[in-house]
Parts: structure tokens; sequence; C-alpha cells
């Protein structure tokens, strides 16, 4: 059984296995490929994952030679498509909901792909969360960019100067990254105020010390506990009651995602305009087109002297912890399908029928069997 790690493309410095992971998946039977270099920008050298057992291999192609499992954190690109093994199992994050040709790809190829965004949340399947893991880095990184571009301090400080007052900080969506960066704003000491549309956010909100300013529509409740899309009235409602929010706010930091669509715009121009000059936005969004009407993702944007920053991939901004937690969700995942020596697939289980994508030369998509037919 050998399970294989390569080096992910330029620009992204997380692994998807870690030498811990490697002594896990030796201890369930596995032989473990790493390609040269694949964690050094995580902090992981060639020669830590030689002590955790792991082979290194430096030639790019021949690692694939025999792989019964591929671990990566993003999708293969068009070369690496090309050396993937018939029948392999590969797991990483794949967008699947807006990559049919890399569905079709892979399909075509034999290949048994899963989703790691696809995973259900689910009890059992906690561990195996990366989508989760991985937001709770955003909505960190999120807070310390914003702080790192406010002319402000955070916290309320005495100075022989006189009070400095806190800045205050409106964090728009309390899924996981919401939520941690509405705890990284408080130990920042600001002042947060949280907006979601969500019942069950409320009681997150306030127990980590923030007042929640959202209000609750039933339609917004989406399957798992994500948010989905909401009527043009529902729209009309958040806009008017975000306005003054957003206007009143130093910082806001934007976290709202509709899972496989574009996420929605929620801050609009007028409200950037309301804004105090040296005002700051994070927009976590900005890979699915933003929750801010002027978002870029990948630029900053200066608009009426506020900053609007469109950040991509933040996670690979923090790649130590990053794919620390990113490393046990493989491993939570893979180890019970190592069986006998081989890779059990069971379509049947909840947790892979879900985030199986394509199998058998079909797409599947999960059990979403009009969703896998456009994918085709």
């Amino acid at each position: 059984m050998k399970v294989v790690v390569v080096k992910e493309r330029a620009g992204e410095s997380r692994v998807a296995l870690t030498p811990d992971g490697v002594q896990k998946l030796k201890s369930a039977g596995a032989d473990v490929s790493v390609q040269s270099g694949a964690g050094v920008a995580a902090g992981h050298t060639d020669a830590a994952y030689t002590a955790a057992g792991a082979t290194i291999d430096h030639d790019s192609a021949a690692i694939y030679t025999n792989a019964d499992v591929v671990l990566r954190v993003l999708a293969p690109d068009r070369d690496e498509m090309e050396l993937l093994p018939r029948n392999v199992v590969l797991i990483g994050f794949l967008a699947p909901m807006t990559s049919p040709e890399l569905l079709s790809q892979l399909a075509q190829r034999q290949v048994t792909a899963l989703a790691v965004e696809l995973i259900p949340r689910i009890t059992r399947a906690q561990a195996m969360d990366a989508l989760s893991s991985q937001a709770t880095v955003v909505g960190y990184k999120a807070v310390l960019n914003a702080a790192a571009a406010s002319g402000r301090f955070f916290p309320m400080l005495m100075t022989a100067a006189g009070t400095i007052p806190p800045a205050k900080v409106l964090v728009i969506g309390a899924g996981v990254a919401g939520l941690m960066s509405i705890a990284t704003a408080r130990r920042l000491g600001a002042v947060v105020q949280a907006f979601d549309i969500r019942a069950a956010a409320k009681e997150q909100v306030e127990s980590l010390g923030a007042n929640f300013v959202g209000f609750h529509v039933a339609e917004g409740e989406g399957q798992g506990g994500y948010a989905q899309e909401v009527s043009e009235e529902t729209k009309r409602q958040e806009h008017e009651h975000l306005r003054k929010l957003v206007g009143d706010s130093d910082v806001v930091i934007t976290t709202a995602q509709v899972p496989g669509r574009r996420a929605p715009v929620l801050v609009t121009r007028d409200m950037i305009e309301a804004m105090k000059p040296g005002s700051v936005i994070v927009d976590c969004a900005a890979e699915a087109g933003g929750n801010c009407e002027l978002t870029e993702a990948g630029k900053d944007v200066i608009h009426n002297g506020v900053l609007i920053q469109g950040p991509i991939n933040l996670p690979g901004t923090v790649p130590t912890h990053a794919s620390f937690m990113y490393s046990r969700n493989v491993v939570a995942l893979l180890t019970p399908l190592l069986k006998d020596g081989k890779v059990t697939i069971d379509l049947q289980d909840d947790v892979i029928g879900a985030a199986c994508v394509t199998h058998n030369g079909e797409v599947r998509l999960g059990h979403r069997p009009a969703v896998a037919a456009a994918a085709k």
C-alpha cells in the first residue's frame, strides 16, 4: 500500500501530510513516499519525513509509480493529471462544484477522487473536517491583516497623551472563519459586533464576548450548518440593516459564503462610502467573488480612503499550523479506509459517499445526481 505526498504547485506553501501524519499512516500499514521539498515551506524538512519513516523521492514523475493513494492540498494541474495512475485514490481540495472539466478528466482516468470540502458536518466526521480547519486559519489571519493595515490600535489604551478608544470591528458571517475572527479581534482588545442570519449564530457569537447584531431568517439556514442563498426581499432587509453597522465600524471582516456558489455581495459601494477614511475591510470571500462590491481578489483597493483587501489563500500564509490541521484531517479520513493492505471505498458510508466525486469512471459529486449530470 503506497501513499504519495507530492509538492504543491508554486504559490501554495501547505503540505498534505506532516511527519506525525506519516507515523500514523505507517502504523496503519501504509508505505509513504514524499516528494523532496514538499514540506519545506511548511517547516518540515526531508530529514524530518525520513525520521518519521517516509521514503523521499526526488523524481516528480517516478513518485507516482505503483501509487495507491495520492494526497494533495489543491487539485492536480494538467501536467500532474497525466501522471496519476489509473484507479488511484486522490484526496484534496478539488473544488468539485466549479470544476467540471477536472472531474471529467479524473473520471476518464478511473480515479477515485475524494473532495475534502464535501465532507459532511456530522459528529463522527469532525476530525476529518478540512473545510473547518482551514477556515479557522482564515479567520485568524484576516484579523491580523486588518490590524496591521489599520491606523488604529485595537485595544483601549490609557496613555499619558490621553485615552485611546478601542477599534470597532464588525464581522459579517459567523461560521467557522467568522467565529475565529471574533475570537482573535476580542483577544486584541477590539469591541466586536457580528452579523449573521442564522439563529444558531447568536449564542456562539455571544459566547465569545461579541455583540450579536444580526437577525434570524429561516431561509438562510442550509444543511449542515452552512448558509444558503436567500430571497431578494431578505437581501434588501440585510442591506438596510448592514448600512449603519458598516458605516460605524473601523474594521469590517466579511466571511459569508454559500458552498458551490458565488459569495453574496453584502457590503455595497454606498456602505463603503459611509465609512471613515482609514477604515479597513478584509474580504475573506474574495476567491468566491467577494462579499464586498469593490473587492478584487488578490489586490488591495482604496476607495474614498477605505482600504479593501481581497486576500487569496489565507491558509497558505500560516503554512505550519494550516498543514498540521489539514494533515490530521486527511489521516482521520484515510486511516479507516486502509484494510488488509488495500484501500476500501464504501460508497454507502455517509462520509465517503458524500465526499466521493469520481469513481469507476463516473462523475458522482456525492449523492447529487443532478449536479453530477451537469458536471458531465
